[in-house]
């Protein structure tokens, strides 16, 4: 008896142990940018050397058919923090333009959206993003911050408050100039010619009041313009910056050892932070272009710059496994990699070397929701508590971040709001075989493109096209006259019926589907229909955070070392003092 007793004593203590394990761990979140499913060796590719991160896979949980919720950065991110589908945040766009291009815009995460960050932050964690934030900077003025990651529950922020851009590295070439000097250039010369032209008009004493009142009208109009162009051809002073939670601290940015820096700052992040549980959130550069890649990796990989710097973010992920272990944190710390969307497969350089990553067998890339573009890395290691060397071909999202990690915190799921993501753990131990996500939503912008259906009866992953981005002839993965693809308009064909695949068959969305070809055609997109019927009524009103006001670059909230139309120049990253240079 006293056996027994003793014997029942060890196994609560052991269990004791184990629910204390899986409770309160650290979190350690990274996040590739554009980086395509088919460039890591856990994921097939035999090209790349990416050992670090397919030791996460080795250790850990890899999941296959881990969806982004969005196409693009910036409502990818979103809803990755929030646990949300974008339109919902106000975060997807119903114009051309998905994405914050400028630091001075005025739209971002609204303060009305609670983060994973911040209820974490409430449980006593310490919180930290390093890298791209890309969710929006000021409101009002250049101070307020009210975008900024510890307005959104960091307690510590250093990188870039926008996105790694072409035009942010000398001789990488322009994402903006082109359509500038094209679509700006000329109304600026009729703009001038007809400024002169009522100039003299007025000289010769025939102008009259009207005119009077259209030459004001010109004349704002030119300055605009100029202003414009000032900005633009100044975009990487006034928009390439590093910063350390609210200051500046390198403008313009400097590529030189620029992983090197972000993956220390993470590194003396985990180092301060060894006896209290911590969220890490390390948001990489890589490989969105401009490319780049530090001289110990530069022209190593076999797939030029590209290659180079999925291989230098390996090392980074390496050196996070490392200090993990240093500091006996591997089996209380849960760590996620997986990418905002997928490569860019329209990305070439000014010298015609491709830029753009390697999606696989999927179809498309980044901007588009055929597989290519939201089919993205999931990987999950916690020693001892989720299983390891598995593999899981289970719908899940970006969003499930959100509501595993709060719940492994002891936080409160927000009750007053939908939360569309589902606790991952249950998957990731073994002890459900099926995804909680019948449905998944696919958006381009905030127009309802796609939808994913994934029947609890059915192997079978049914996907449902409403509309199709236009490709170009010449190339099949590319978007006609775009550097991205567009949601609406002329750039889109829209299909009635819609195209209907079974992914479970047809992964490459190769085939579509017929009423001939398939028996459940009609009864697919009968469930399908009603899914969105739902979904829809569950959608509320918020203001529209990428409305053109909203995204268009605005003087007065311009972050800058100093006064915005003399210089924009500084270096406190290297140790010196702040310089300044006149932007002329």
């Amino acid at each position: 008896m006293g056996l027994l007793l003793l014997l029942i004593i060890c196994q609560c203590a052991i269990n004791g142990i184990k629910t204390h394990s899986v409770s309160k761990p650290s979190i350690i979140l990274l996040m590739a940018d554009d980086l395509g499913i088919g460039d890591l060796g856990c994921y097939g590719n035999r090209t790349l050397r990416t050992p670090n991160i397919d030791r996460l896979a080795e250790e850990g949980v890899t999941l296959t058919q881990h969806i982004a919720a969005s196409p693009l950065c910036t409502p990818s991110r979103a809803a990755f923090l929030t646990g949300r589908y974008p339109i919902r945040s106000g975060m997807a766009a119903f114009s051309r333009v998905g994405v914050f291009l400028f630091s001075a815009s005025s739209g971002g995460l609204s303060s009305e959206e609670i983060t994973f960050s911040k209820l974490l932050k409430q449980k006593g964690y310490a919180t930290a993003l390093i890298g791209k934030w890309h969710l929006g900077m000021n409101c009002e003025s250049s101070n307020d911050f009210c975008h900024h990651p510890l307005s959104h529950g960091f307690d510590y922020f250093y990188g870039l408050p926008v996105t790694n851009f072409r035009d942010c590295k000398p001789g990488q070439g322009s994402v903006f100039l082109k359509g500038v000097q094209k679509d700006l250039v000329i109304p600026i010369q009729i703009a001038g010619i007809a400024l002169v032209s009522l100039a003299i008009v007025q000289y010769i004493g025939l102008l009259k009041v009207p005119f009077q009142a259209l030459g004001y009208f010109l004349l704002i109009i030119t300055i605009s313009l100029v202003v414009l162009i000032f900005f633009f051809y100044h975009f990487r002073h006034l928009n390439c910056f590093l910063m350390r939670d609210h200051q500046i601290i390198q403008q313009p940015l400097s590529y030189e050892n620029l992983t090197q820096r972000l993956t220390k700052e993470a590194m003396q992040f985990i180092g301060r932070n060894t006896d209290t549980p911590f969220l890490l959130v390390l948001s990489y550069l890589h490989v969105h272009t401009a490319l780049y890649a530090s001289e110990n990796f530069k022209g190593k990989s076999k797939h030029g710059l590209y290659g180079d710097a999925v291989e230098e973010m390996d090392w980074s992920v390496g050196q996070i496994l490392d200090v993990l272990e240093k500091h006996n944190l591997s089996d209380k710390t849960l760590v996620y990699f997986t990418s905002d969307q997928g490569a860019h497969v329209e990305e070439i350089s000014s010298t015609g070397e491709v830029h753009g990553g390697y999606n696989g067998i999927y179809k498309g890339g980044k901007s588009t929701n055929w597989e290519g573009g939201i089919r993205v890395p999931g990987l999950l290691r916690w020693p001892g508590v989720v299983q390891a060397g598995a593999s899981i071909d289970e719908p899940t999202s970006n969003m499930d971040i959100f509501p595993t990690i709060v719940k492994l915190a002891d936080a409160q799921l927000p009750s007053d709001r939908i939360i569309d993501g589902h606790d991952l753990l249950p998957l990731l131990q073994g002890k459900v075989t099926r995804s909680e996500h019948e449905f998944l939503f696919h958006y381009c912008n905030g127009y309802l493109n796609a939808v994913r259906w994934h029947p609890g009866n059915s192997e079978s992953v049914w996907k449902v096209f409403f509309f199709t981005p236009n490709f170009s002839p010449e190339d099949s993965n590319g978007c006609y006259d775009s550097h991205v693809c567009f949601c609406h308009g002329g750039f889109i064909t829209r299909h009635d019926p819609p195209l209907v695949f079974d992914l479970s068959r047809d992964p490459e969305e190769k085939v579509p589907l017929t009423p001939e070809t398939e028996s459940r055609f009609h009864e697919v997109l009968r469930a399908v229909h009603q899914a969105v019927d739902n979904h829809t009524r569950s959608l509320h009103a918020v203001p529209n955070q990428l409305s053109w006001d909203n995204l268009l670059w605005k003087p007065w909230l311009q972050l800058c070392c100093s006064s915005l139309f003399q210089s924009c120049y500084c270096d406190y990253e290297s140790g010196g003092s702040s310089l300044q240079v006149h932007l002329g």
